[in-house]
């Protein structure tokens, strides 16, 4: 049996976001597609470890080379060879939160049908994919994978069989898909990007030379040298072939908006836009709203990487204490959640992260940190500060707290599983093993993204969505409990 048939989930102190995708098009072939795609997947590696792939067209003939692991891992030199070249090429990285983490379920999805060959990636997560996929099969058509791209692709096919070209088909398909969708797909001509009418997951075109590119976040334009020049619009198809991008708007503008805003806070790096809104400048401001908030006598701030050190940043200059670099992040070592063991998995969370003793040794210290879902990373965290000497440890979290499920991409699940909901704010401190712990104020959320003219979802924070959302819908995550003193 192959190994990935033993690859479990486990339970997990940190959010992962499922996927990022990525797409080119260079009707002249001036562009190596296949090197600019892998380069953009290293860009967008940190939406998705567990598996990537890419997909290469050439004039309706696909080549196509997907497996678990990380984009340095699955893509030698020699399959990059292999993968040929192209007009078109699309890129995926993957983190699951539908569908368990198997070498089937890796994407970009290739399907041939008489009307030619399609290839789709997908982030983002259906919420009626159960009925969708229920219809399907009623129908006849089976599936090869667990995940809910695969319903998109195939509700995409039935349209495409009905119709005269593929935009045609993903026009009348978003009329029956419900939730968080941000799509690149291509058939033998052409590529598409689309965004579900909300906008959940970001995704942005870009230019380089002759090419056309779209990217889930704009820092994977820039690290080829591309030029960012728009962000695609919630329910808007873009469409590219070899006459340049055009632009279908059928389906936007019938509602305000629904951007995630954990991408600003968590997923997104910090060096990308998105909306008009600087990742960097608004974990800036919330670790400036934390200093007004929660103000502490303290000797230095620091952030655990990644994503909290901008907020430390941001905490040190509102409150005047100094910054300073507090942790050294090993990242090589493999994900703490596939560990199949806690003491496995807490040995992980050691090895990933080494105290700056110098930094923190005999001082009172500030750490910023993005958020607290299980509550045992955050444990291990601070031991490692006080191994290291640090006299005091005030714990201040960049985001509120996580008390509802995510519908729309997130592995944020059943409300039972979130310790924000299990343990109060004073028994929490003193589990962790904190001298004080601040959330992020619900009510401050506006204030990270005020450039942004899109409503935002802050679901897994309010419980309030911008859709409705079934009762009951929890994703194929084990149960478990939140005794963090074991």
């Amino acid at each position: 049996m192959q190994m990935e048939q033993f690859q479990q989930k486990t339970p997990w102190d940190k959010l992962h976001e499922e996927c990022g995708v990525f797409g080119i098009y260079d009707a002249t072939n001036e562009t190596n597609v296949v090197q600019k795609t892998y380069m953009a997947l290293y860009a967008l590696q940190h939406r998705g470890q567990e598996s990537c792939g890419i997909a290469v067209n050439n004039n309706g003939a696909v080549s196509l080379h997907k497996d678990l692991g990380l984009v340095p891992d699955v893509f030698t030199r020699e399959h990059l060879d292999g993968l040929g070249s192209g007009q078109i090429a699309i890129g995926h990285t993957r983190y699951s939160t539908t569908g368990q983490p198997y070498r089937f379920n890796a994407q970009p999805l290739l399907s041939r049908h008489f009307k030619g060959l399609m290839v789709l990636a997908h982030n983002g997560n259906l919420i009626n994919a159960s009925e969708l996929k229920s219809n399907l099969e009623h129908k006849g058509i089976t599936f090869q994978t667990t995940t809910d791209t695969e319903v998109i692709s195939s509700v995409i096919i039935e349209q495409w069989l009905q119709t005269d070209s593929l935009e045609e088909a993903v026009q009348i398909a978003m009329f029956h898909l419900k939730g968080a969708y941000s799509l690149v797909l291509s058939c033998a001509d052409k590529l598409l990007a689309v965004r579900d009418p909300y906008g959940f997951r970001p995704l942005c075109l870009g230019r380089l030379g002759n090419a056309w590119l779209v990217a889930s976040e704009s820092c994977a334009l820039e690290c080829i040298g591309a030029e960012f020049v728009r962000d695609i619009a919630p329910g808007e198809i873009v469409v590219i072939d070899k006459n340049g991008p055009r632009s279908i708007n059928i389906h936007c503008g019938k509602n305000e908006g629904g951007i995630c805003i954990f991408e600003y806070c968590y997923f997104a790096r910090p060096d990308s836009t998105i909306e008009g809104v600087s990742v960097h400048k608004s974990r800036l401001r919330a670790g400036q709203l934390l200093a007004k908030d929660y103000p502490v006598e303290a000797d230095v701030v620091i952030g655990v990487p990644d994503s909290g050190v901008d907020a430390a940043l941001g905490y040190a200059q509102e409150s005047g204490i100094p910054y300073g670099v507090g942790f050294i992040k090993n990242r090589y070592i493999a994900r703490t959640f596939i560990q199949p063991t806690q003491s496995q998995r807490e040995n992980s969370v050691k090895i990933k992260l080494n105290a700056l003793r110098e930094t923190v040794s005999g001082k009172r210290v500030v750490m910023l940190d993005d958020s607290i879902v299980r509550g045992t990373t955050s444990k291990r965290i601070v031991e490692i500060l006080r191994n290291a000497g640090a006299k005091e440890v005030h714990l201040r979290i960049a985001a509120p707290p996580f008390k509802f499920p995510c519908y729309f991409g997130t592995d944020v699940d059943r409300p039972e599983n979130l310790i924000a909901n299990k343990v109060p704010l004073e028994k929490l401190t003193e589990l962790i093993g904190v001298d004080s712990l601040g959330y992020l104020k619900l009510e401050h959320l506006p204030k990270l993204i005020p450039e942004c003219k899109l409503k935002f979802c802050e679901g897994c924070f309010s419980g309030k969505y911008p859709v409705d959302v079934p009762e009951k819908q929890y994703k194929d995550q084990e149960k478990y409990n939140f005794n963090i003193s074991e």
